[in-house]
């Protein structure tokens, strides 16, 4: 019985010797692939009206809250997000399980659906 208790207290400790110390250290990495980027930047090159739309039909976000789209950090509550056109989506590889594509202040964003942390951003891709 002792050999038992002493295998499970060694087992459990091997085990728990591999987990990371802060939980909060797992992070998925998801970022946009060349071939999405290049994809998304054609497509705003080839269709000016689309992003001259975005320009100028709405206002562009207050400075401090600009600064925090990036990667790493959880969108502003409240932000009015604006899904990218259906015919870019068509061209586009389905986005990862959980994510989704926005357009923000004439951004490509890259976020996690759940907890809406960024986690790639396409500055450049429309008002360039």
């Amino acid at each position: 019985m002792k050999s038992l208790l002493t295998n499970s207290i060694a087992a459990y400790s091997l085990f728990f010797a591999a987990l990371p110390a802060d939980a909060g250290a797992i992070s998925v990495d998801v970022r946009f692939s060349t071939h999405e980027a290049q994809i998304i930047r054609e497509y705003f090159d080839q269709n000016p009206a689309t992003r001259d739309k975005g320009k100028k039909g709405s206002k562009s976000l207050p400075p401090g809250i600009a600064k925090n789209l990036a990667r790493g950090k959880p969108l502003p509550p409240g932000i009015a997000k604006q899904v990218l056109p259906d015919a870019l989506l068509a061209r586009l590889p389905p986005a990862p399980r959980g994510f989704e594509r926005i357009v923000l202040d004439g951004k490509v964003l890259l976020i996690e659906i759940a907890t809406q942390v960024i986690h790639d951003v396409l500055a450049d891709a429309i008002l360039n």
